[in-house]
């Protein structure tokens, strides 16, 4: 698929007027997107695991004829009231997309979003806010052209999520999501996230995340100035070939469910993000003291117990606990134990695999 290819193809019904929900689930990076090029494009390669519990509902309700002529205007609502310190992501959003969903020209649009989990916790809500966005947009689009297939449904409304917030593209699909071109991995693309396409191991299928909330607060680095902290790093090139060379190792990984490789991966593809912005100019660091204190708590307890626990972390002081399924009734105890009170007020979510984005 080219660009091109998201452009409609052809006439299509008036848009008229409706309503339409879809809940997008968050993800969580196994090998790191750090680094961007313009447009949205991924300076390297990564593969995610799409969540279950913490997703963004959001409800589209359109008027084609209730806009101004220029372009889509819109009102926005997150958690039942207005919220104006979203409007300039949806704005240079609806800028970005506009030649491919031109059908949106002279609409009006009502965004109404909610999150199943709280906003600012160190949990991607641009992920699955994008996404489901984008997703009520192709449907919008498919309402008028019906003869849409599915894949194409999935590839646009991935396309058009990446635009909006470069992970949101891995927000579409379940339940391993790879992006960004990669020649040793069939239907890659920087344009949009696929399904992983080769053999997964069933202990993979039903994994377990349990996000520790070290930090609640806003993020001390956006994500644009963290990307943009690439441009000039003095180790960018050696990053990036990491990276490819770390999702080569990850499909054996993947197939035969090697989860003492899996560990090693993961935990130093987390390491490495960090250290690429300790290492940047400016510079900064992420984790908080209860961060690194989890993660000694996390490496003792798999030396002690042989459980394959391990860690993997964005860029935040947030922890995301990974494990397979039936090792959940020795590792919620020692959350609850040892690793809870490290968290702000106590708190983490317990969340797992999930299937991908769904209509509601």
């Amino acid at each position: 698929m080219i660009v091109d290819d998201f452009l409609p193809k052809e006439s299509t019904a008036p848009l008229g007027s409706g309503h339409l929900t879809y809940k997008a689930p968050s993800n969580i990076a196994l090998v790191k997107y750090w680094g961007k090029r313009p447009h949205q494009l991924p300076a390297n390669p990564s593969v995610s695991l799409t969540l279950s519990h913490c997703a963004t509902t959001t409800t589209v309700s359109y008027d084609g004829q209730g806009g101004t002529a220029n372009g889509v205007s819109f009102d926005l609502f997150f958690e039942g009231g207005p919220k104006p310190s979203f409007r300039p992501k949806i704005e240079t959003f609806f800028s970005r997309i506009a030649a491919y969903v031109p059908f949106l020209r002279g609409a009006h649009l009502k965004i109404e979003t909610s999150n199943s989990f709280p906003h600012s916790s160190g949990i991607a809500s641009s992920a699955s806010g994008m996404a489901a966005l984008a997703l009520c947009l192709v449907e919008m689009e498919r309402r008028m052209w019906p003869k849409m297939s599915q894949a194409h449904f999935e590839q646009k409304a991935s396309f058009l999520a990446r635009l909006g917030s470069g992970s949101a593209c891995r927000s579409i699909a379940g339940s391993l999501v790879h992006w960004g071109l990669h020649a040793e991995t069939q239907g890659s693309s920087d344009l949009y996230g696929i399904s992983y396409p080769y053999p997964v191991h069933p202990v993979f299928t039903t994994y377990q995340d349990t996000i520790l909330l070290v930090d609640k607060g806003q993020k001390q680095v956006s994500s644009t100035l963290g990307h943009d902290l690439m441009h000039g790093h003095p180790f960018a090139a050696q990053r990036f070939a990491q990276a490819h060379d770390n999702l080569n190792g990850l499909r054996p990984i993947f197939g035969k469910g090697n989860l003492e490789a899996f560990v090693k991966i993961v935990e130093s593809e987390a390491l490495t993000l960090h250290a690429m912005m300790m290492s940047s100019s400016p510079y900064f660091v992420l984790m908080k003291p209860n961060t690194l204190s989890i993660i000694e708590r996390v490496w003792d307890f798999r030396e002690r117990t042989g459980s394959p626990i391990c860690f993997t972390l964005d860029a935040g002081a947030n922890v995301h606990l990974l494990y397979p399924e039936d090792e959940k009734e020795r590792v919620l105890p020692f959350i609850e134990r040892e690793l809870a009170p490290f968290c702000e007020k106590g708190q983490y979510i317990c969340d797992r695999v999930g299937s991908g984005a769904q209509k509601m």
